[in-house]
């Protein structure tokens, strides 16, 4: 049985405000015909890659009432959050300098945090 790219990647739980993603293949050869040895491309300052998976976003305080005994254990309120505007499948130019690369059954993925996407391009079907 053949794992899929998004069966593999149920597991994993990204964590606030940051995206995890798969860096895009690029060729070797420059627009001009050169060849480029390998690691040239991935020194570069902007890369880009596809979102594979996408964290809550960024947590909203909660308000806790000076009424009531806060030193109280009661239900514990949901943790609400403010979503990302990126989304999974959409192509993001990201920052290299603020990704942390990791390699997970085989694949190489960086985890970004939101503020060091610089574009992202959705293709959404009409």
């Amino acid at each position: 049985m053949r794992i899929s790219e998004g069966n593999k990647l149920e597991k994993i739980i990204i964590v606030g405000d940051r995206v995890l993603i798969k860096p895009k293949t690029s060729s070797d050869q420059t627009k001009s015909g050169l060849y480029l040895p390998p690691g040239v491309q991935e020194k570069e300052k902007v890369q880009e890659g596809y979102i594979m998976r996408v964290g809550p976003g960024y947590p909203i305080p909660v308000d806790f009432g000076y009424e009531e005994d806060t030193w109280k254990e009661e239900d514990e309120e949901e943790v609400r959050y403010i979503p990302l505007q990126a989304k999974e499948g959409d192509l993001a130019i990201y920052l290299q300098r603020d990704a942390i690369e990791i390699n997970y059954q085989g694949e190489k993925y960086f985890i970004v945090p939101q503020s060091a996407v610089l574009m992202l391009v959705r293709e959404e079907d009409l």
